[in-house]
């Protein structure tokens, strides 16, 4: 059955690849965040990485509302770490220790970088692409990564 939901099957494909590309990067930094949750060290270590696991859990939901937009306007969600890799902006590793501040500075810079391209998206998904419903969407997640980049770069203070 054809998806009717008033937005133009070229409109739809160019959100979709859009979101697929959002979903890399949420994956990737997902992964690095995992990563320090993992590995991180340092007399601060409790408190970090209790923080860390904090951020991975929001991230994994975030994933999920990605996925299932994508799904809501009638295309597919990419699902390998082959096709996240291809289509990140984010690198997968930069930091050079495993102590909070090097953490917690690359989280931080991956969060910004998501932040910018959300902003970047909003009016383009609603004016450009008559996807109302993304655009609200976005910005909803865009509101997400600023609070979770808050408190990373609280931790900097």
């Amino acid at each position: 059955m054809k998806t009717q939901i008033g937005i133009k099957p070229e409109n739809s494909v160019k959100v979709a690849d859009i979101l697929n590309k959002l979903l890399s990067d949420e994956h990737v930094l997902y992964i690095k965040t995992r990563n320090a949750h993992w590995n991180i060290e340092g007399s601060d270590f409790a408190a970090v990485h209790k923080f860390f696991e904090n951020q991975y859990i929001q991230l994994e939901e975030i994933i999920d509302l990605v996925a299932e937009r994508i799904r809501s306007i009638d295309h597919y969600a990419i699902g390998t770490m082959e096709d996240y890799l291809k289509l990140t902006q984010l690198n997968e590793e930069s930091r050079e220790n495993n102590d909070s501040i090097s953490f917690i500075k690359d989280l931080n810079g991956d969060h910004e970088a998501v932040i910018i391209e959300l902003r970047e998206n909003i009016n383009r998904f609603a004016n450009d692409y008559n996807d109302m419903g993304s655009s609200d969407f976005i910005t909803g997640l865009m509101e997400k990564h600023e609070k979770m980049a808050w408190m990373l770069r609280a931790h900097l203070k």
